[in-house]
């Protein structure tokens, strides 16, 4: 009868041990393209939450981007997205394209704050007239091709910004016997080694794929951005400062200064707390899943993921970084 006891009582406690563990989570991540950056960090999140609760999964849907994943997080139409600092500063303001103040984000973890604002211009044209930095654009006023990234992206929103932080707007450019094109990240690399245009302002990693191809093709400069710039985009975007190393290119000698975007995984508040709880430890607990997505995302620390300060974290992610020390 005791044997009998011990059997029974350790299959009730197996299956109350297989119980607790079985938590599974089914979730949509609202991203951007299909061949991005977010698309690799939907897969690095996605490994993250099965490794931690298995049988669960993380699916990648594409977007207009940040501000679209903003709108479908306060509708309740996703569970997670992503989203650029400068996106969410909008949304809490209530700028365009919102009609009002976005109050229902809060953020699970910051992903990266490493990406940025690069001002790359033909060395043959600022040599031509010489532009030796950002602001000697506004004070030269030359005939500038300059590429910018698609309408709507936040990239061309933070460059137009740059822009006007010198007193430079769009209307200029072709006053001065320039011209304004909208391209992708790729299109504008190929636009430069065509020399089809003589500058491009992109916000993206260091050493992307088509900025090393166009310095290749093309002799490049990259523009050091003044102090003055970098303070007053920061403080209106909520944007950082950041140097690019000497030696990120090979044109690139010297230390360069700029702003960089960083991004966040963003949840709606109604999210349950348990949920979010789990999703802040998954990211910690499997912190490679988001490191081996991409080269670029090695420099991601557990410190890193509670370091964002723009909305407030999700109270079941809070809990989760104060009971680790990641927060305080």
């Amino acid at each position: 009868m005791n044997i009998f006891r011990t059997i029974v009582l350790g299959f009730l406690l197996s299956l109350f041990c297989l119980g607790a563990t079985a938590q599974t989570y089914k979730m949509t991540l609202s991203g951007a393209s299909p061949s991005g950056l977010w698309t690799v960090l939907g897969i690095g999140i996605d490994g993250a939450v099965k490794a931690s609760y298995p049988g669960s999964h993380v699916t990648y849907q594409t977007s207009g981007g940040g501000l679209a994943n903003i709108a479908l997080l306060d509708q309740g139409k996703v569970e997670l997205g992503i989203a650029h600092d400068a996106e969410l500063r909008i949304a809490t303001e209530g700028g365009k394209p919102f009609a009002k103040p976005v109050t229902s984000l809060r953020a699970i973890a910051l992903l990266y704050n490493w990406a940025p604002m690069q001002m790359v211009i033909t060395k043959a044209f600022a040599q031509k007239h010489g532009i030796r930095n950002f602001d000697d654009i506004a004070l030269k006023k030359p005939p500038l091709r300059i590429a910018f990234n698609k309408r709507g992206n936040i990239t061309e929103h933070v460059a137009v910004k740059m822009f006007k932080a010198i007193g430079v707007d769009l209307e200029d450019f072709k006053k001065w016997g320039g011209d304004v094109i909208y391209a992708a990240s790729d299109e504008q690399g190929d636009l430069m080694k065509d020399k089809r245009i003589d500058m491009f302002a992109n916000g993206v990693f260091v050493r992307t794929s088509f900025i090393v191809q166009a310095g290749d093709a093309v002799e490049l400069v990259l523009l050091p951005v003044s102090e003055g710039v970098v303070k007053k985009v920061s403080q209106e975007l909520s944007v950082a400062p950041f140097v690019v190393k000497g030696g990120t290119y090979p044109w690139q000698p010297e230390d360069v200064l700029t702003v960089a975007l960083g991004a966040a995984l963003v949840v709606n508040s109604k999210m349950e707390e348990k949920a979010a709880y789990d999703l802040a430890k998954a990211l910690h607990m499997h912190i490679d899943k988001l490191q081996g997505a991409h080269g670029t995302m090695k420099s991601i620390t557990p410190e890193l993921l509670a370091s964002q300060r723009l909305i407030p974290y999700h109270k079941g992610a809070e809990k989760y970084y104060r009971e680790t020390g990641l927060l305080r």
